[in-house]
């Protein structure tokens, strides 16, 4: 697919993707849902062992592009099917063992509030804010917000801030558990490079395997998460750096993982 709405390199395992609509806030369009899809599709079948999202610009990503809903002839079927495509897009990053990064450059609101908490790390700019939006505009959350907030900062929290559309800005967001880390702006990118490096020379099936554990927490009895710990610790020993963790470990060498 050829991009219009958004960037994407892969380079030492690390795919990064930017937002690239600087003009429109990296408002969220039907085009740049459908292109984020392909971006993740692509990360993940071109080998990535870690991915960041960014935005372009001075924002991250202002939300849905407004403009574009009220000019559809059906305005429900516009969004169902970017909404559809965008939810694809968040769903492939996921469940890839790959970790997500999301830089947060600046203001995260609706959708891009949204895209930034599903980050399996949220690193932030000292200039970010964060506002759900949604509900401002008549609108009710989608892009996987109502799945992670309040697993971040709890129920009363993530309804505070739905319902009022409350802004906080990235220092309130670490404080309440929603950003990992609050970064100086010129350092945002070097800090998410940084960290995507070190995951890209990790265990990356591990990594997968942590993932794919943790999104069950809240939602399995103690009996099955343990039986799906035991599945997935076993199913590592099939891969090549499970042996190869354990043997640098023992041999007190530095282990140089494939990602297998």
């Amino acid at each position: 697919m050829q991009y219009e709405t958004i960037t994407w390199a892969l380079t030492d395992g690390v795919a990064e993707i930017t937002m690239n609509r600087p003009e429109n806030a990296n408002a969220l369009n039907a085009r740049m849902s459908d292109e984020l899809f392909d971006a993740a599709c692509r990360s993940e079948a071109e080998g990535a062992r870690a991915v960041i999202l960014t935005g372009a610009g001075k924002m991250f990503n202002a939300g849905g592009d407004l403009a574009e809903f009220a000019g559809a002839a059906n305005k429900a079927d516009h969004v169902t099917r970017m909404a559809t495509m965008m939810h694809a897009a968040l769903s492939r990053f996921a469940h890839m063992d790959a970790p997500l990064i999301t830089a947060v450059n600046g203001s995260a609101g609706g959708g891009g509030f949204s895209i930034a908490l599903s980050g399996d790390i949220i690193l932030a700019s000292e200039k970010a804010k964060f506002v759900s939006a949604y509900t401002a505009s008549g609108l009710s959350p989608d892009g996987s917000s109502t799945f992670y907030l309040a697993k971040h900062i709890g129920l009363l929290r993530a309804k505070e801030l739905m319902l009022t559309n409350r802004v906080l800005t990235a220092e309130e967001a670490c404080a309440w558990g929603m950003v990992t880390r609050v970064v100086p702006a010129d350092a945002l990118m070097t800090e998410a490079r940084k960290m995507a490096a070190q995951f890209a020379a990790g265990p990356t099936k591990a990594y997968g395997g942590v993932k794919r554990l943790l999104e069950t927490a809240y939602s399995e009895s103690l009996e099955t998460q343990l039986d799906k710990e035991s599945r997935s610790i076993a199913a590592m020993m099939r891969t090549y750096d499970g042996p190869h963790g354990i043997a640098s470990f023992l041999g007190k060498t530095k282990p140089e993982y494939r990602g297998e």
